[in-house]
């Protein structure tokens, strides 16, 4: 049986009654999901947990959204005014946590192969998962650099509020991160304490800090020469200053307080310079934190849980086994 055979059966309801070949019969009879309608099923079924208790900073009247064409496809999501989390929660919990932070090259939140599906392999697992759709820059916001950062650092902090309940060690969620979510990760895990918006309520108290990062074909740095140039240009715009790409290349911001790194990087990946990863790994040697780096032959860019047939398909059991190790 496929596995798309098995998730139509398992939407068809209890079928205890039925033989293992009727069982076959009826999956297989069944109209096969596409992968965007698994996708689709799995976010819309996800529990939402809101980031912000009214407006986002600095101010939800200065939301502009993007026009949407007609082939725009769902799980590219954009028009982002209000920030949140999708939770999805394992069947066997190991009490560990991840904040999962898609790509999209700051134009928009690809939430199905680097939200849906990495949930779904970290939730086997036992991870509880916390998928992060946050404002692009590109969309009105005053300050437009500082936005993803400020839903990062509070998505952080929401979690370590409201998880406890589920059974998630609060001291062991750590954060993962795609592409240009790659590159908000990486800040998340450099400048965690840096202050990006004023406290709104007794969220704030919480430490913004990872446990750990997991950085999958990230962008790094904003250096012209080696950054991935459409998330340089949402995020920055067009001519940045010497100062505003210090401030946003991650490699640049390491420090003593930077909590242990994994990258994982295809050598092949024609979008983001594999010395992206680079960088970072040189980055995090000299200021002597821990870190991981698994660059593969293959795998291209976007490969999400993995490419198959790559080497990039390992980088999720290398991720999990590198985190018990911590």
């Amino acid at each position: 049986m496929t596995d798309l055979q098995r998730r139509a059966l398992l939407a068809l309801g209890t079928t205890a009654a039925l033989t293992p070949a009727a069982l076959h019969a009826k999956a297989s009879a069944a109209v096969a999901p596409t992968p965007g309608q698994i996708w689709k099923n799995h976010w819309d079924g996800a529990a939402i947990w809101p980031l912000w208790p009214d407006a986002p900073p600095p101010g939800h009247g200065e939301f502009a959204g993007t026009a949407q064409g007609p082939d725009a496809v769902w799980h590219y999501i954009r028009n982002i005014d209000q920030p949140q989390l999708r939770v999805f929660l394992p069947q066997r919990p190991n009490g560990a946590g991840v904040l999962v932070i898609p790509g999209g090259g700051y134009e928009f939140v690809s939430v199905g192969n680097e939200g849906v599906d990495v949930a779904d392999i970290f939730n086997d697992l036992g991870y509880a998962v916390f998928v992060l759709s946050y404002r692009l820059p590109a969309e009105g916001w005053r300050n437009p650099a500082v936005v993803p950062l400020q839903d990062a650092q509070r998505a952080m902090r929401v979690i370590r509020a409201r998880s406890a309940p589920l059974g998630v060690n609060v001291e062991r969620v750590a954060v993962v991160g795609f592409s240009a979510g790659g590159h908000l990760a990486a800040m998340l895990a450099t400048a965690h304490a840096r202050r990006v918006y004023e406290a709104r309520d007794a969220v704030d108290q919480q430490s913004a800090r990872p446990f750990a990062a997991g950085l999958v074909y990230p962008v790094i740095t904003m250096e012209a020469r080696m950054t991935h140039a459409g998330s340089r240009g949402h995020l920055l715009g067009p001519a940045p200053s010497a100062a505003e790409v210090t401030a946003w290349s991650a490699e640049r911001q390491v420090d003593a307080t930077t909590p242990p790194c994994f990258l994982a990087h295809a050598c092949d990946d024609d979008a983001v310079p594999v010395e992206n990863s680079l960088w970072f790994l040189d980055a995090m040697r000299s200021a002597a934190r821990p870190v991981e780096a698994h660059l593969f032959q293959e795998g291209r860019h976007a490969f999400g849980v993995g490419r198959p047939g790559t080497p990039s398909a390992d980088w999720i059991g290398l991720y999990s086994t590198w985190l018990r190790r911590l």
